[in-house]
């Protein structure tokens, strides 16, 4: 069978390529993919307890079995198709109106605002995350992100629609940025309505907390002294080691 394969931040630059097509056994599982590319690359070995594994958009643990045809990602820890209309990577929408989007645009968060809001709504939370200056004592000079755009989509709108359903508010819209961003930039926007501020509030904090952990986005910083990806933590449980037990 044939296996489609994706790498993502730090890992395109171990394995030297963002892409890969590979002819696999019958009885191949995500497993034995990944044991096969760290006998090529060792670095993949030592870094196997923080990878997280997918399989056709899907998180997916080590022994599960692969087909002809799946799309298999690779994906470090997260840092916190074509374009669409408006400039829109991707974008969803529930059937409460709640919205979710990645793009390349600078996100305005106004006119999401006036996207869910609603007569009956008595407190609107904005949170915006915007790119600083500086970065464990060295002085940034921007940012970029980029996403493996269906699967993290799917995983916002996932989130959204627990962030709803957990929480007294009304609707919710999230927006992710991709791309160069340059300092002072909102890199994501989230916004709450509901009829009191204590909900909105507390489903604000959750979405921005959970977003950075489990939607497969990455961060790479700019330094006048060099670049790093920045690594945060896969949500529990998410991730366990990305090797099969023996």
């Amino acid at each position: 069978m044939t296996v489609r394969v994706l790498f993502f931040g730090l890992l395109k630059d171990v394995v030297g390529r963002s892409e890969d097509t590979v002819s696999l056994p019958a009885d191949a599982t995500i497993g034995t993919l990944f044991a096969s590319y760290a006998s090529q690359h060792p670095k993949l070995h030592e870094m196997a307890d923080s990878i997280a594994l997918a399989r056709n958009h899907e998180f997916a643990a080590p022994e599960v079995a692969l087909r002809d045809g799946d799309e298999v990602a690779l994906m470090p820890p997260v840092s916190g198709g074509a374009d669409v209309p408006d400039g829109w990577v991707g974008a969803a929408s529930d059937g409460n109106d709640s919205f979710y989007a990645l793009t390349r645009k600078p996100i305005d968060s106004p006119a999401l605002v006036r996207r869910i809001v609603s007569g009956a709504d008595g407190a609107v939370i904005t949170f915006e995350g915007v790119v600083r200056n500086n970065s464990g004592g060295r002085t940034t000079k921007y940012l970029e992100y980029e996403c493996y755009a269906p699967m993290a989509l799917k995983t916002m709108q996932q989130l959204g629609q627990e962030i709803v359903k957990h929480h007294a508010i009304h609707r919710i819209a999230m927006v992710h940025r991709l791309g160069r961003l340059a300092i002072g930039e909102a890199s994501v926007s989230i916004v709450v309505v509901a009829a009191h501020r204590q909900a909105a509030y507390e489903a604000s904090l959750e979405a921005i907390n959970r977003l950075k952990k489990i939607v497969p986005i990455w961060k790479k910083e700019y330094f006048e002294t060099g670049e790093a990806w920045v690594e945060g933590d896969w949500e529990e449980a998410l991730t366990r080691s990305a090797e099969a037990s023996p």
